[in-house]
């Protein structure tokens, strides 16, 4: 046994490596900034903590133990301390590579957690090989901070493998598009004109606020968001907000969605409710030089005429008016397909009030 020890012994003193060349070892010692390996040679070998990991200021002895097997690269045979530098990192990195390399070529789906957040988009890892989504190739909307997929687990494609010029890039917007394509497409077969669905307020804008009704996005115009009138979007919805809207109009793949629903309709009753020779109040909310608009309920305005404010002369309605003024009128017209009524304030003034005075002014 002892001649066949010494034989062996003889046999590995013999034994030559290379730069570039793969060695197994074994791990026979651990410090917080590097690892020695046993690898059959005359030197043991050495993986600082650059060479084990990207992670700064790692301590090694929580990631590696004495007796655990590792497969490494040779940097340099001597160190100038007699000592085998290695590799781990790069080997790693090379073998994630090949796996990438054949992603790209096969167009395979991968899925890895974001590592780091760069100006111009996303880092993640794949078996030590770096990714690099450019922020336009995050997402099919653009998004400005991109801070929220930090350690979020992503999915993505290699669209292009240029390792020598270190220019590895993921794409994880076609995914998406592909995958809205296809909600579009289901809903697209299911949805109707007149149809109730709920849907997360995705954007708000100062003439409406978009809506996502699970892969469709929806247009709530600003004229449809109440029967009454709105002056502000942003002071109405919320991103993120769920609402229930119904759909009011299908064009190709545009669909217009509304919140003036039929029951609510303050029009429906509006022969009973505004008939001619109702003395009715209502609040001031715009004037013209030619009259005012007064709000009876949400989304029912009435002309009062400026010759029907009073029977006296009135120049225009600012004059003796005032925005958000309740008055009291009577409805002197109706024309419920057109939706337009008229009022009279001044069908409620005694007629004799003008003549008096007159005839005072006569006496004076």
């Amino acid at each position: 046994m002892s001649e066949l020890t010494f034989e062996q012994m003889l046999e590995e003193s013999f034994k030559t490596i290379r730069n570039g060349e793969v060695v197994d070892g074994t791990v026979i010692d651990v410090k917080p900034d590097e690892i020695i390996l046993n690898i059959g040679y005359k030197a043991d070998g050495i993986i600082t903590r650059s060479e084990y990991t990207n992670e700064s200021g790692a301590d090694l002895t929580t990631m590696v133990s004495v007796g655990d097997e590792m497969t490494a690269k040779v940097l340099k045979v001597n160190d100038g301390e007699g000592q085998v530098l290695l590799t781990y990192k790069r080997l790693a990195a090379e073998k994630g590579n090949e796996r990438l390399k054949e992603a790209y070529e096969n167009h395979e789906v991968l899925k890895a957690p974001v590592a780091q957040i760069l100006g111009g988009g996303l880092s993640v890892v794949i078996d030590e090989a770096r990714v690099f989504i450019p922020a336009s190739l995050v997402s099919d909307t653009y998004e400005k901070d991109l801070s929220k997929y930090q350690d979020q687990e992503i999915e993505f494609v290699i669209s292009e493998f240029n390792p020598r010029r270190n220019r590895v890039i993921g794409d994880r917007r076609q995914l998406l598009v592909a995958e809205r394509a296809e909600k579009q497409k289901e809903l697209f077969a299911k949805i109707q004109v007149g149809d109730r669905m709920e849907g997360t307020v995705k954007n708000v804008t100062d003439f409406g606020a978009f809506i996502d009704l699970g892969g469709v996005d929806g247009l709530l115009h600003i004229s449809e968001m109440s029967w009454g009138r709105v002056e502000n979007p942003k002071k109405v919805f919320q991103v993120g907000e769920t609402v229930e809207v119904m759909i009011k109009d299908i064009n190709d793949t545009k669909v217009a969605l509304t919140l003036k629903f039929p029951e609510a309709n303050p029009w429906a009753n509006a022969a009973e409710n505004y008939a001619v020779g109702t003395v009715i109040t209502g609040k001031v909310a715009r004037m013209t030089d030619f009259g005012a608009f007064v709000e009876l309920a949400p989304g029912v305005d009435a002309l009062l005429h400026v010759s029907q404010i009073s029977r006296a002369h009135v120049d225009k309605p600012s004059d003796v008016l005032a925005i958000g003024q309740e008055i009291t009128a009577k409805i002197v017209d109706l024309n419920e397909s057109e939706k337009k009524i008229s009022l009279s304030m001044k069908a409620l003034e005694p007629a004799e009030s003008v003549e008096e005075v007159g005839e005072e002014d006569t006496a004076e």
